[in-house]
C-alpha cells in the first residue's frame, strides 16, 4: 500500500507532544536494545523498542492515562470503563488508580488468569462477560449508557492515538538514522500514533504495520476504501486480534503508514523464541510480530531498522505452547522412526548413539507388531530436540549410515524425502 496523502489524519505531531509532556513521570522511556542476531541477518541495525518492560508490561499505560487525564472533574468522579482481554485493561487500571477514578473493566470469561489477578492488583473491579472480547466491549458499552462512565476505548480515540504516539518520539531520539519502524498492528492505535510522530519529524522514515495473517482487518479496508469486518478470526496473537479498525484509526493509517504485511502462526512463534533466546526478552506473540516479519523477509526492509515490542504479558501456559510450536517451526524438533535388532542391549545401544550425536530424546514408543515387521526386528520411534535443520540431517544421515532404516521422518530438511 502507500499512504494517501489526500486525507487529512486526525492526531498530529503537536497531539503527540502535548501527550508527552502530560505523561512526563508516568510512562517510562523505554529501552532500545541492539540485536546483533537481527543485525547479521537484515544486513545492517536492527534495534528492539522495548514496549514489553513499560509499566504494566505493555504500551496501553500511555494512551490510557492521556485520555482519563483529560476528563473533566464530573467525568472522573463518574468513574470509567473499559473492555480487554489484558494488556488495555491493565494500563485503564494503573492510570485510573494513579488519577483517583474508579475503573470497571469487562474481560472475557476465558481471560488468562494473570491479566485478571494484574487488573484487579492495580485496583479496578474487573466483571468477567461474554466468550469474546466483542461480548465484554457490548457489556462495557451498556454499562457506560446505564452508569454514566467514561468509556475509554482500546484505541479509537484521538487521545489514546496521542498518547500511543509517544513511542513514534523516543524512537526518533533514540535511534536518529532509522529508516524503517516495524509496529505491530491490531486497531491501529499504536500504529497511526508512531506513524504521526515519525512521518512529521522524518518522512522518509518507512513506516510499517505488522498484522497476523488470522486477523488481518486492514488489508482489506485499506482496499476497499473504509473499516471492513473480519467474519472470523484466529491467532496466537490475540494481543493485535482486532476484527475492524477504528474509525479514526482507519483515516489516521491510510493517510500516514506506508506499508502493511502479514505474518503467519509459525513466524509469531519463532519471533517470540527468538526473543527470548537471543535477546533474552519476555515478548508475547502479538508483541513479537515485527520481529516475525524481520525473520520471514531480512532483506526486505531498509535498514537500520526498529521493531516495536508492544508488550511481555503472556500467560504461561500459553507461552509453553508457543515456544514449543516456535521449536517445531524452526526446526528444533526431530521425529522418526528407526529399525534394529530385537535383542537385548539393542535399544540402549541406539539411544546412545542417538546422545553421541548431540540430541536429546524426548520420548521413546518401542514396538514388536508396527506395519510388517521382519520377525527378529522392532521398530523404535523417537522424538527428538535438536540445534535445528542441520542438526536434524545429521541425525538422520548418522543413523542411516550405521545401518538403521529409517523412516517416518518429520523435521529434517527434506523430511520424508531424505
Amino acid at each position: 500500500m502507500a499512504a494517501d496523502r489526500t486525507i487529512a489524519p486526525p492526531v498530529g505531531l503537536v497531539d503527540v507532544e502535548a501527550a508527552r509532556t502530560l505523561l512526563t513521570g508516568v510512562a517510562k522511556v523505554t529501552p532500545m536494545a541492539g540485536s546483533r542476531a537481527l543485525t547479521e541477518l537484515c544486513g545492517g541495525p536492527v534495534w528492539l523498542k522495548c514496549e514489553n518492560l513499560q509499566r504494566t508490561g505493555s504500551f496501553k499505560i500511555r494512551g490510557a492515562y492521556t485520555r482519563i487525564a483529560r476528563l473533566g472533574a464530573a467525568e472522573r468522579a463518574a468513574g470509567v470503563v473499559a473492555a480487554s482481554a489484558g494488556n488495555h485493561a491493565q494500563g485503564v487500571a494503573l492510570a485510573a488508580q494513579m488519577l483517583g477514578t474508579h475503573a470497571t473493566v469487562f474481560m472475557p470469561e476465558r481471560a488468562a488468569i494473570p491479566k485478571v489477578g494484574a487488573t484487579r492488583g492495580y485496583g479496578a473491579e474487573v466483571r468477567l462477560v461474554g466468550e469474546t472480547i466483542e461480548g465484554s466491549i457490548a457489556a462495557a458499552t451498556e454499562f457506560a449508557r446505564r452508569t454514566g462512565a467514561v468509556f475509554v476505548h482500546p484505541f479509537d480515540h484521538p487521545d489514546v492515538i496521542a498518547g500511543q504516539g509517544t513511542v513514534g518520539l523516543e524512537i526518533l531520539e533514540q535511534v536518529p538514522d532509522v529508516r524503517t519502524v516495524l509496529v505491530c498492528t491490531g486497531g491501529g492505535g499504536l500504529l497511526g500514533g508512531i506513524a504521526a510522530a515519525v512521518k512529521a519529524k522524518r518522512p522518509d522514515v518507512a513506516v510499517v504495520g505488522v498484522q497476523a495473517e488470522g486477523a488481518a482487518a486492514w488489508p482489506a479496508s485499506l482496499a476497499a476504501g473504509g473499516p471492513q469486518q473480519l467474519a472470523s478470526m484466529r491467532t496466537i496473537a490475540d494481543g493485535i486480534a482486532v476484527g475492524r479498525p477504528g474509525e479514526l484509526t482507519f483515516p489516521q493509517v491510510a493517510a500516514l503508514v506506508d506499508e502493511i504485511v502479514t505474518v503467519g502462526e509459525n513466524a509469531l512463534s519463532r519471533a517470540l523464541l527468538h526473543c527470548l533466546e537471543r535477546a533474552k526478552l519476555l515478548v508475547e506473540p502479538a508483541g513479537a510480530a515485527g520481529v516475525a516479519a524481520l525473520l520471514e523477509e531480512p532483506r526486505r526492509f531498509a535498514t537500520p531498522a526498529v521493531a516495536v515490542l508492544s508488550g511481555g504479558n503472556v500467560d504461561p501456559l500459553v507461552l509453553l505452547h508457543v515456544i514449543e510450536h516456535g521449536m517445531v517451526s524452526a526446526a528444533r524438533y526431530l521425529s522418526l522412526r528407526v529399525r534394529v535388532d530385537d535383542r537385548p542391549g539393542a535399544l540402549a545401544e541406539l539411544l546412545a548413539q542417538v546422545g553421541t550425536l548431540g540430541a536429546n530424546v524426548l520420548d521413546v514408543a518401542h514396538s514388536r507388531i508396527a506395519g510388517a515387521l521382519p520377525l527378529g526386528e522392532v521398530e523404535v520411534a523417537l522424538a527428538m530436540e535438536t540445534r535445528g535443520p542441520e542438526h536434524c540431517a545429521q541425525v538422520v544421515d548418522a543413523l542411516r549410515a550405521a545401518g538403521h532404516a529409517v523412516s517416518d521422518v518429520s523435521g529434517a530438511a527434506g523430511g520424508d524425502e531424505r
